[in-house]
């Protein structure tokens, strides 16, 4: 568990009146500090204003995340898309006008088991339903528009697109005994099957049980091989590029990865969610940092699940256990910056918890 100095600080300060609580920050001094915890996401509270409920029946329903999953954000950043499991729908958290909103309640069309969402050019929602195995699609509304892999997904669970080629990418994690599943379905964004990426291994191009995925702005697919403890990127068409990544206890390993995002310098950002920790790696695969850990704190996890990034490097990350979304900002860093040297691994502790 990695745990900052200055959380140790808040905490030891906090019985005293008034005090404001220093930033959290990583990596610790001496170090320059690149990851600042902003806040969290939970409830209409969070964002300022009325939830959806309040404004359609005039009174607080009270509505919460319980167990938030995957996430989407809008182009223009201002609302955040969460798949709660445990609620059936999908949050919107409106940034602009203070609202809380769901999508996914509507009788004939509910969500059972939301677990990915993403979204197109259009804002359109796309999101895996592993209770109707499908990834149903609603419009900016919430107004259901149509369903998605019928009879050829199996256990969707991340979903990820890549906008300039009007592709959607389902993660289809299955379960032991599935033999059509451990792999990534590929479909229009009408919904047109067309290929399927992997099968089910530990060989390169192989996955078990994959959980989440992201495109870069090359078009570039980096998929979570969970089981494997692995990251494998695959290209705009479908080949297996290179991965990263193998099972262990020590730093820069993974024990039960969920997440992946890249951010706007091309590093790529992991959630392990048995250590309770975002591990950022350089696009080499080579290991730069670790933020966040265990606990209940402000700023720690408990069993994270995906992550979200916005172009300007602002980070959510679905606490799931937590029952929020927990919002860092990547700070002091640019173009130019080779934070490899800067901040380096060599003063991180080994991983603890579990």
């Amino acid at each position: 568990m990695l745990v900052s100095s200055f959380m140790l600080a808040a905490i030891v300060s906090g019985c005293a009146a008034k005090a404001k609580a220093p930033d959290l920050v990583w990596p610790d001094p001496p170090d320059k500090p690149r990851i600042k915890y902003l806040g969290s996401l939970q409830s209409k509270d969070d964002v300022g204003g009325a939830s959806f409920s309040e404004m359609l029946v005039g009174k607080d329903k009270s509505v919460a995340l319980y167990q938030p999953m995957g996430l989407a954000l809008s182009e223009d950043r201002q609302r955040l898309y969460v798949a709660d499991r445990a609620w059936n729908l999908v949050f919107v958290f409106d940034f602009k006008s203070g609202a809380l909103r769901t999508i996914g309640d509507q009788e004939r069309y509910a969500l059972s088991m939301p677990v990915g969402v993403a979204l197109d050019a259009q804002e359109n929602v796309y999101v895996s339903d592993t209770g109707t195995r499908t990834v149903r699609v609603y419009d900016k509304s919430g107004q259901f528009l149509r369903g998605i892999g019928k009879g050829t997904l199996d256990r969707p669970t991340g979903v990820t697109i890549d906008a300039a080629r009007r592709l959607l990418y389902a993660v289809d994690t299955g379960a032991n005994d599935s033999t059509e599943a451990h792999r990534i379905k590929v479909f229009d964004l009408e919904g047109k099957f067309l290929r399927t990426i992997g099968r089910r291994g530990d060989q390169d191009g192989e996955f078990n049980f994959p959980t989440f995925a992201s495109v870069d702005a090359e078009g570039r697919l980096y998929v979570v091989d969970s089981v494997n403890n692995r990251i494998e990127v695959f290209d705009a068409e479908g080949n297996f590029l290179w991965k990263f990544g193998q099972s262990g206890d020590r730093i820069g390993d993974f024990a039960r990865p969920k997440g992946v995002a890249v951010d706007g310098f091309g590093n790529i950002y992991v959630v392990d969610s048995r250590w309770s920790n975002i591990q950022i790696f350089n696009p080499q695969g080579r290991l730069l940092m670790i933020f966040a850990g265990v606990g209940t704190y402000p700023g720690l996890l408990m069993n994270p699940t995906a992550i979200a990034i916005d172009r300007e490097n602002k980070i959510y990350v679905s606490d799931t256990l937590g029952r929020r979304v927990s919002v860092y900002q990547l700070i002091d860093t640019s173009a130019d910056d080779n934070i490899e040297t800067q901040t380096g691994t060599k003063n991180l502790p080994e991983k603890t918890g579990g």
